[in-house]
Formats: C-alpha cells, structure tokens, sequence
C-alpha cells in the first residue's frame, strides 16, 4: 500500500514538474511576442507603456505601413518572391539530391555526403567576400535572383540528410514491389518515395520559406536600391535613421511578417503526421 502511495507520490511531483516546465518556456516564447503586438499597439513612437497591451490601442502604425510613408508593400512583396522561389526550388533539388544519395550506390557518394556535412558547417557570412564577388562577376548584384541562389545552395546540405534519413527508413521492399509491376526510378520517386515522405518535406517546406524572411547579412551584402529591399532591410531602416526613428511601425512590420508563416504553417500542420502510408499501395 504503501508502495503504491509512493509510486504515485511521484507520478504527482512528475507531472507537476513538467508542468512548471512547459510554462516556464511557454512563457519565454509567449512573452516576447505579446510584447512586440503591444508595441505596435502602442500610440506613438516610443516603446514604453506601463503595460504590455497600451490601454489606449492605436491601429495607426499598421496605416502608416500602407499609406505610402515606407515602401512596406513592396519589401514585403520582394520578401514573399524571395521566399516562394526559395522554397520551391528547395524542395526540388533536396528531393532528388536525398534520393539519390538514398536509393543509389555510386562513385563518390560517401564524399559527396562528408561534403555536405562540413559545407553546412561553413557559415554562410565567412564567405560574404566570395558571394559579393562572384554576385559581380555574374552581373546579379542588386538582384533577388542572386539571393534565391544563395539561400537554395546554403540550405541544401542539411535538408538533403533530413531528408535522406527519412527515405532510408521507407521500406525497400515497397520499391521492389513497384520495380516488379514495371515502374521505373522515376515513377517510384513520384508514387510512392513523396507521397511517403510528406512530414519531411513540410517540414523542409516551411524551414526554406521562413529562412530568407530573417536574414539580413546576405542581402544586405547583395541589396542596392530601395525599390529590391527585403523586410530585414526595410524594417531596419526604420530605426536606424539618425532622427525620426519609428520603433513602434517597426514592430507593426515585424507582426505581420508571421502572417504568412502562420498560414504556411496551418496549411502544413496536416502533413506533418500524414504520409506514413500514403504511397503503400501504389506500385
């Protein structure tokens, strides 16, 4: 009796610290947000309030993004473009890069993946002369396509063994099965290796899209002329001007930089725990 009373003694303290646990980070991660929507809330242009929701809320920073005071519109439009193609091109080449390495034994692969593994440990900034310079070179200075090139190459190592360790672990029974009724490489990749690996590529979907929307270094290296800025730069300069800087439009900017993220991720979530065996009975 006495057992049983302390065994769930401690399934009590367990669970009580678990939850003290995921408060404690809910709060962390909650708090910061709360305070940027308050700020953006917040008349004026200072940050400071005597709550982290004002009590007299104020929408005029969110008119001020699109009545023509800042180009918003527009760095939101070229961040979007950046981000879209980004993804796009992400998960085309991620794909058949994994499955390759995954489902096929050739020369040299074992380097290619070593190669891989120490280009992702490479920071991107530490080769900010090289990029700028070849940028110039090829004529792609001030140019979103310069920058869709170096976000898809930085993300294309550490994607493709994400993506690799999951096609390793779909049966190869299920390729011999589709081999047999006279399917080919290609059309396994299609019917059966994506359908099946629809967690993952969410998952690299989303991370590939939310990339550019927070860099800063790379396109600022690459970005000339207002009119091809990304929200990083834009915001930026909003606070960064010697006089007159907006800190509370800034946080305006910055809150509906999640929309997009938000509903990507809504979209998505569905994937996430899908897939398992979408492709089992296609051959």
């Amino acid at each position: 009796m006495n057992k049983k009373r302390s065994i769930k003694r401690q399934n009590q303290i367990r669970l009580t610290l678990t939850w003290l646990l995921v408060g404690f980070v809910s709060l962390l991660i909650l708090y910061p947000l709360v305070w940027t929507v308050g700020a953006s809330l917040n008349p004026g242009n200072s940050l400071m309030s005597s709550s982290i929701i004002p009590k007299n809320i104020s929408f005029e920073h969110y008119a001020d993004l699109f009545n023509g005071k800042v180009d918003y519109v527009t760095w939101y439009l070229n961040s979007m473009k950046i981000s879209f193609f980004t993804m796009i091109l992400t998960l085309i080449f991620v794909s058949f890069t994994a499955y390759s390495f995954s489902r096929f034994r050739f020369v040299g692969r074992k380097n290619g993946l070593i190669l891989f593994l120490l280009l992702q440990m490479i920071p991107q900034f530490s080769a900010l002369i090289a990029i700028f310079v070849l940028s110039q070179m090829l004529g792609l200075v001030n140019s979103h396509l310069a920058l869709v090139l170096i976000y898809v190459g930085g993300m294309i190592p550490m994607n493709t063994y994400l993506m690799k360790g999951y096609i390793d672990a779909i049966p190869r029974d299920l390729d011999e099965s589709a081999r047999m009724d006279g399917a080919g490489h290609f059309r396994i990749f299609i019917e059966i290796i994506m359908p099946l690996s629809k967690p993952i590529i969410a998952v690299i979907a989303l991370f590939s899209f939310t990339g550019p929307l927070g860099d800063f270094i790379l396109s600022t290296t690459i970005l000339r002329t207002p009119d091809q800025f990304t929200l990083p730069i834009g915001l930026y300069n909003l606070v960064s001007m010697k006089m007159g800087a907006s800190y509370t439009t800034y946080a305006a900017g910055a809150v509906l930089i999640s929309v997009p993220v938000a509903l990507l991720f809504l979209w998505l979530q569905k994937f996430f725990v899908s897939g398992l065996t979408a492709g089992g009975s296609k051959g």
